[in-house]
């Protein structure tokens, strides 16, 4: 739960702190006063984008930090998953500097605003004016059906399984285009498959056959320039071979007068021996030799060919060529095993839809088991508010139809009035009557929801009197198992708080500033005769405000 709220240089607030308990605390104000601001910095703390245009002085960085008491509220797994240090007391800091850039830090920890929503939505739930209309929305409708059923991990289960199904489908018709566009070239791609594979192609080929080719093209060039190779090593009087046959008899004979030259007749010799090997072989390439017109011609041809289906599939190697062959058998394969792969994936679309079938079904009844509980404990309540032929179903039927949320539809009617027809609830419902259907609903998901704060920003609009005073009551029992922070323009709500908060306007130096602060004994019975509307000094506004404190 909030355990301290920060806020420095935002909208009009230059420097606040704000300590809260752990009940029912009441913010109060003049429209206007500034208690727009206190909802404003705590939506920064849950992930809102900044805006450059809330601070208040653009030389200064803005700060919003929230320090919260998380420890019995099992939260310890999300902050795994979204890689942050767990603490039992944990602090929220968001920074908007003069730039305009923004920063969030959880436990000096930064984080990104994505993070940071799913972070708050855990810790903070704010029901705003706006929210009221949205009791009406299909998505907040299935929120709270699946809240009161417990239904995270059949949820879970069944958005999987719909997402697997999806692939599915998406797959299976991924293949059917595929076979549409093979069928389409199947033909052609066959040709030009059949080309590459008479080809024989393998790496290296290219370069074996055009040095082939060069062999074959020079061959009497060749001849000529091995035959005067071994000439000049083989010729008898004054060959290289004869020239180091005498140097290396000349060398034996020295190391045998000298032993030191032992060494470099050895070395002599060797090289004698290398020498007339590559003679032997010399001779050997050069009586190998022989001109093949008929072997010239088809090397000839192959590389032509090569050359040519290079210059067709626009590439310049035989690997390139060999790409486009493995993608031309590819392209062929769809075609001729595209039955067997779409009949493969249809199978598992049918298993799918049988096993996502079953989820669905034990999704929807676990649905239907709650809507008796949420219908009576609204039209109980709204009985309690002032309503007392209020009547209110929550309606759903099985569709078999599936979509994000399941195969089923429900339908929220209401009717405030003996005697009239149950209609839809957004179109029939007045705006205080939807103040209370929603505090109503609140009230219920409190009973389920490991929530630690809940938010009412003027939930009380559009009523007055005993109901205010009924709906302060429940707003205090709720805040028996959560923190509650209200909001409010009502006395008879404001005096039922355990804590009371007063925002207020100042000017100083031409310039208006909003504080806040926290009223205590007679400053709370005299900011309550101020809300009754009558003379804050008299005698009986104070006696009336007094007997609102409870």
């Amino acid at each position: 739960m909030l355990r301290v709220l920060g806020i420095k240089n935002f909208a009009l607030i230059e420097d606040i702190s704000l300590e809260f308990t752990n009940q029912f605390s009441i913010i109060t104000g003049e429209t206007g006063a500034g208690k727009s601001i206190i909802l404003g910095a705590l939506s920064l703390l849950l992930g809102k984008r900044a805006d450059l245009n809330s601070i208040k002085d653009s030389e200064k960085k803005c700060i919003i930090e929230g320090h919260f008491s998380i420890g019995s509220f099992n939260l310890s797994s999300l902050f795994d998953a979204l890689d942050l240090d767990y603490e039992e007391h944990t602090i929220i800091r968001r920074e908007i500097l003069p730039s305009g850039k923004s920063r969030a830090f959880v436990n000096d920890t930064p984080v990104k605003l994505s993070n940071l929503s799913e972070l708050g939505v855990h810790l903070i739930d704010i029901h705003s004016q706006h929210e009221t209309l949205s009791i009406g929305n299909i998505d907040y409708q299935y929120s709270v059906l699946d809240t009161v059923a417990q239904n995270s991990k059949l949820k879970q289960n069944y958005k999987d399984n719909y997402k697997f199904l999806n692939e599915y489908k998406s797959h299976f018709e991924e293949l059917k285009s595929n076979q549409v566009k093979a069928d389409e070239t199947y033909d052609y791609n066959v040709f030009l498959l059949s080309e590459l594979k008479e080809a024989k192609l393998k790496v290296g080929l290219q370069e074996e056959l055009e040095s082939e080719q060069r062999k074959l093209s020079h061959i009497e060039e060749l001849q000529e320039k091995l035959g005067k190779s071994f000439e000049h090593l083989d010729e008898e009087s004054m060959g290289v071979i004869s020239q180091l046959r005498d140097v290396n008899s000349q060398m034996r004979k020295a190391a045998q007068l000298d032993t030191n030259l032992e060494e470099l007749y050895r070395r002599v010799e060797s090289i004698l021996i290398e020498v007339e090997d590559i003679s032997s072989e010399t001779q050997s390439q050069q009586e190998s030799l022989e001109a093949d017109p008929k072997v010239l011609e088809q090397i000839n041809t192959q590389l032509q060919h090569i050359y040519n289906l290079q210059k067709k599939h626009h590439t310049s190697n035989i690997k390139g060529l060999i790409e486009t062959q493995n993608e031309l058998e590819e392209q062929v394969s769809v075609k001729e095993n595209a039955e067997q792969a779409l009949r493969e994936v249809q199978v598992k679309i049918d298993d799918q839809i049988e096993k996502l079938k079953a989820i669905a079904k034990t999704l929807f009844k676990s649905r239907q088991d709650t809507t008796k509980v949420i219908s009576s404990s609204v039209e109980s309540m709204l009985g309690e508010l002032g309503i007392p032929d209020a009547k209110f179903e929550v309606r759903g039927v099985y569709t078999n139809v599936f979509t994000p949320k399941g195969a089923d539809e429900f339908e929220w009617v209401f009717s405030a009035n003996k005697g009239s027809a149950l209609q839809d609830l957004k179109k029939v419902a007045s705006g205080g009557e939807l103040s209370r259907i929603t505090l109503a609903i609140k009230s219920l998901l409190a009973e389920f929801e490991n929530l630690p704060t809940i938010v009412f920003d003027e939930i009380d609009t559009g009523v007055s009197g005993d109901i205010a005073t009924k709906m302060g009551s429940i707003m205090k029992k709720m805040s028996s198992s959560l923190q509650v922070i209200s909001i409010t323009h009502l006395p008879q709500i404001a005096g039922m708080g355990e804590q009371h908060f007063k925002v207020y306007k100042t000017t100083e130096n031409d310039k208006t500033k909003s504080n806040i602060k926290i009223l205590k004994g007679q400053e709370r019975v005299v900011e309550l005769a101020e809300m009754l509307g009558g003379d804050k000094t008299s005698v009986s506004a104070l006696a009336h405000a007094q007997s609102l404190l409870k």
